[in-house]
């Protein structure tokens, strides 16, 4: 498996997939073709179809520009590797193309040829779950240690920047007010919902604020503002909300909270590897799902889980969300992408107290709902599948 880097991305949202991903793959382009005089670039399959709502368009210009670059939309032709592909083409005076390249972007701001992978290092030879916890076992350490082996003790550094990062966009988005862009008009909650938390007590105080730091992160993320993929843009506010809840609330330390990081962005990791983290392959189980798993696990250790529970807390947090579609209204990373965010956060600190009421064992696996999450994504129809062509996103105005 790659690093968990590849997992906690820093950028601009709306999507990872969609804005993160083809920017870079523009920007990678624009850099093999200093001499062109124009850019033609084609969407495909998903990643046209919700292109202009995830900000595609805009993103690839910005990367491209001064460049004159014309966009062509081709929401009904799926690419056989994946379905978010683009191609590029470089033009010369006579208009005529002199190089081109096919991209995809997987999930998560990865871009590949689909032929050769990229630069990435391979750095963990574990792949599956089972065996990772089979190594806390025989060794009677943690999951973050097994990360901290593979990466090096400079992962600390990374997960350092991304917690500060992730805290510095609760507040920006808890301060944040009005309207949302894009034409849906959805006005920004997360300020109301702290101020109101103020008001309550107990239960209901917590799990307001929850909300109101889930909806921070995502509704920065849907004004284009930067956020860190966890696993997506789309499900970014999921483990940041639930991390700074329990910071607050239980008063961990930052250490703490980045080594719960380092082992939510390893389950992470293993559902990259063995599933999809791709709205546009599996549905939103893929990017809310495995958010929702991340952040349980985290939860699950910070609260004093041993590996078997914390492995426990991630599987129902992906179990709990099988066959969630992706249907975003307009392509939009707002509604019901917003919402579910919130409603993740909550569920995972549910799941994490399930797990450790119990023994930390279960009937089904990590493992075996990550691969149960992939073939239902796969049996959905492509429809749900962030095209906006069917569920909310046909219904939903």
């Amino acid at each position: 498996m790659e690093s968990i880097r590849e997992i906690y991305k820093i950028g601009y949202g709306p999507s990872s997939s969609h804005t993160m991903g083809p920017r870079k793959a523009a920007e990678q382009f624009k850099e093999k073709t200093p001499n062109a005089i124009s850019y033609r670039v084609t969407l495909y399959g998903s990643l046209a179809a919700t292109g202009k709502g995830h900000l595609t368009d805009q993103a690839v210009f910005k990367a491209l520009e001064p460049t004159k670059t014309e966009f062509i939309w081709e929401p009904t032709v799926y690419l056989s590797y994946h379905p978010n592909a683009m191609k590029f083409e470089a033009l010369d005076l006579a208009g005529k193309t002199f190089q081109e390249n096919i991209i995809y972007s997987v999930g998560g701001g990865k871009i590949t040829d689909g032929k050769t992978e990229n630069e990435t290092k391979i750095i963990y030879d574990l792949t599956f779950m089972s065996d990772i916890l089979s190594w806390t076992q025989k060794t009677g350490r943690s999951y973050w240690e097994y990360v901290e082996m593979a990466e090096g003790p400079d992962i600390f550094d990374y997960m350092e920047k991304v917690w500060n990062t992730m805290q510095k966009v609760i507040k920006c988005g808890l301060e944040a007010e009005g309207v949302l862009p894009g034409g849906l008009y959805i006005r920004r909650k997360a300020a109301s919902y702290y101020i109101k938390s103020k008001s309550f007590s107990g239960s209901l105080k917590k799990k307001t604020l929850t909300f109101s730091y889930a909806l921070a992160v995502s509704e920065e993320n849907a004004a284009g503002g930067e956020v860190v993929t966890a696993p997506t843009c789309g499900s970014a506010g999921v483990v940041p909300a639930v991390l700074y809840r329990l910071k607050e609330s239980l008063g961990f330390s930052d250490k703490k909270i980045m080594r719960a990081l380092m082992t939510a962005g390893l389950f992470g990791n293993t559902v990259k590897e063995n599933a999809s983290i791709s709205g546009a392959e599996v549905g939103c189980q893929g990017e809310v799902g495995t958010a929702c798993a991340m952040a349980a696990a985290a939860a699950a250790q910070l609260l004093g889980g041993t590996p078997q529970q914390i492995e426990y807390a991630a599987e129902m947090g992906i179990e709990h969300h099988l066959g969630l579609t992706c249907d975003p209204i307009g392509g939009l990373v707002q509604a019901p992408c917003i919402e579910r965010n919130a409603f993740a956060a909550e569920k995972a600190l549910n799941a994490a107290t399930y797990a450790l009421l119990s023994d930390g064992r279960h009937l089904v696996s990590f493992d075996k709902i990550v691969k149960t999450m992939n073939q239902t994504g796969h049996d959905i129809p492509s429809i749900y599948r962030e095209t906006s062509e069917g569920g909310m996103a046909l219904f939903g105005l």
